[in-house]
């Protein structure tokens, strides 16, 4: 029997108790959450494409006009309906974004869209972080506009120069004068799960932030793994405090990075928990260049592979995603991180 072997594989038995691990489904509770999307847990997810903005603006090639135009418009022909397309910043602190209204001119010029793409369909959204910023984002013609406000002081001085009370009193300035200009406002929480600076952010003080950014009257909320250090529970729990803040009237969003290989299993977490709109970045380009070894946005293929094998449609081309995360990569003169371009779809076609 001793020779046998199989005798001693019996003590593994008491890994048994880890099943009470089961325990973090209380985190359930954020099941509230579902009101905010109408479509539900179990419904269709949209995609904020965030590649033109925030994936090339941690990239070292400097991209011409013409190929971020392009990226555009393919994530256009794959599905894509929202896409952050340029951010009106400072050029010498961003140089990648310095074609802001180049970009804009183009993608908003006759004969762009692909064909059977409506414009009416079509949001280009602008990051702003100040009335200066807003005020060209207005004169470009942008469809939305996207605010960025950090949970940390630490980030809000090394990113905006800035504190978190007076980030949020600037986005409320800039809330109100584009709803006056008829232009929706989102707004997006950074570092709301972990800061390069401060280390630990209080889910108190992410809460704080969000409760005045929904009192400003923004459209949309979304909090931001900027470092990519969140874990699917933290993910729970904070959209459920959000939710609850939003009571139905605000719509969540989710933007994470995969800097740690958590970010993929986070945006799961955060559809399971009624969000359903995800910010990603085709080929899983990007990053903060304000934060330290922020690399890695979700890829939108692989997002986009996941959601769909987990029944969260997204009414996205895979495959035109997958060859677009390859090309992009091409253009930047290096191997895309995204992994769907590389093995391939399954099943197979």
């Amino acid at each position: 029997m001793a020779d046998d072997g199989s005798n001693p594989v019996g003590p593994v038995g008491p890994v048994g108790p880890v099943g009470p691990v089961g325990p973090v489904g209380p985190v359930g509770p954020v099941g509230p959450v579902g009101p905010v999307g109408p479509v539900g847990p179990a419904g269709s997810v949209e995609i904020v494409e965030v590649g033109p903005r925030d994936g090339l603006q941690n990239e070292a090639v400097l991209l011409p006009t013409a190929v971020k135009v392009e990226l555009i418009r393919r994530a256009l022909a794959a599905g894509v309906r929202r896409i952050e397309a340029v951010s009106f910043v400072h050029p010498r602190l961003v140089p990648q974004m310095a074609d802001a209204e180049a970009v804009m001119d183009a993608v908003r010029a006759d004969g762009f869209l692909p064909e059977g793409v409506s414009r009416a369909d079509v949001g280009f959204i602008g990051l702003v972080l100040n009335p200066r910023g807003l005020d060209r984002a207005l004169a470009a013609g942008v469809d939305e506009v996207n605010v960025v406000v950090a949970a940390s002081d630490g980030f809000a001085r090394a990113n905006q120069n800035s504190t978190v009370d007076a980030l949020l009193d600037a986005a409320a300035e800039i809330a109100a004068q584009a709803r006056s200009a008829g232009v929706p406002a989102s707004v997006v929480i950074s570092t709301a799960f972990g800061c390069p600076f401060d280390g630990e952010v209080p889910a108190e003080a992410v809460l704080t932030v969000a409760g005045r950014l929904i009192e400003a009257g923004f459209e949309e909320v979304a909090v931001a793994d900027t470092i990519g250090v969140g874990v699917p529970a933290q993910v729970r729990r904070l959209l459920g405090g959000i939710a609850e803040l939003a009571d139905g009237k605000v719509r969540l969003r989710a933007h994470f990075h995969n800097t740690r290989n958590t970010g993929y299993a986070n945006a799961l977490a955060a559809v399971e928990a009624g969000v359903d709109v995800l910010d990603a970045s085709l080929g899983g380009i990007g990053g903060c260049p304000f934060a330290p070894n922020a690399t890695g946005n979700i890829a939108t293929e692989d997002l986009v592979y996941l959601l769909h094998r987990s029944g969260h449609p997204t009414g996205l081309d895979l495959a035109a995603l997958a060859t677009t995360g390859v090309w992009i990569g091409e253009q930047l003169g290096r191997q895309a991180p995204a992994l769907l371009g590389r093995a391939g779809p399954f099943p197979p076609a």
